[in-house]
Parts: C-alpha cells; sequence; structure tokens
C-alpha cells in the first residue's frame, strides 16, 4: 500500500453518515471514509448477518466487539473476535463473513 497526498486529519466516526447494505441475511451499517484510493470504514453488522457474495477484494479487517467468522471459497474457516484482525490481497482468497450475534469492524482497503 502506498499513501501519498494525504494531510493528517481525524475522524469522529459517529459523525460520519452511515449506510445500509443488505446482505443474503441481517444488514451491515457502513461508516466510510476515502483517501484517495484507500478506503476506510466502520462496519457494523447486525446478528445473523450472512455476507451474499464471495469476496475478492483485499482488505486488512480488525474485529473490535463480537465475533466474525470468515469462510474461504476453498471451505477453510476463520473466527475473529475483539481485537483480532485478518489481512488478505486483492483477488488472493475469495472470501464471505457471518456472525450470529453481530460484530463491529474497522476495515481498510
Amino acid at each position: 500500500m502506498h499513501i501519498s497526498a494525504v494531510a493528517f486529519g481525524m475522524t469522529d466516526w459517529a459523525h460520519v453518515e452511515q449506510t445500509e447494505h443488505k446482505g443474503e441475511s441481517g444488514l451491515a451499517y457502513w461508516r466510510t471514509r476515502q483517501f484517495g484510493n484507500i478506503r476506510v470504514r466502520m462496519v457494523e453488522y447486525t446478528p445473523g448477518y450472512r455476507a451474499d457474495h464471495w469476496c475478492a477484494k483485499g482488505h486488512i479487517l480488525l474485529c473490535m466487539v463480537g465475533e466474525l467468522h470468515t469462510e474461504l471459497e476453498d471451505g477453510r474457516r476463520f473466527t475473529l473476535k475483539p481485537g483480532m484482525s485478518y489481512q488478505v490481497g486483492d483477488n488472493a482468497e475469495s472470501h464471505r463473513s457471518y456472525t450470529a450475534v453481530g460484530a463491529k469492524l474497522f476495515i481498510v482497503d
């Protein structure tokens, strides 16, 4: 990742507009900031959320609250709890996530 032409700044996530995204089940609420070609998000998944697609986008993802289960297309499964993160590159390993209890995430992609 190369970060350039981004001046120092602060984000109060409570004041960033929230958008709603439906999953196969449940909802995701995104608060998104864009810094050049880098997208930074605070994402909240409702209990029972399941992604409606396999994602090939690269991410660095930190679980802040709740529990997130991520499945790779090859069948491997991983669970993130608060304080745990994962990273995956663009087009490296398609993945999708779900949560039974809900989760709050910080994502950079």
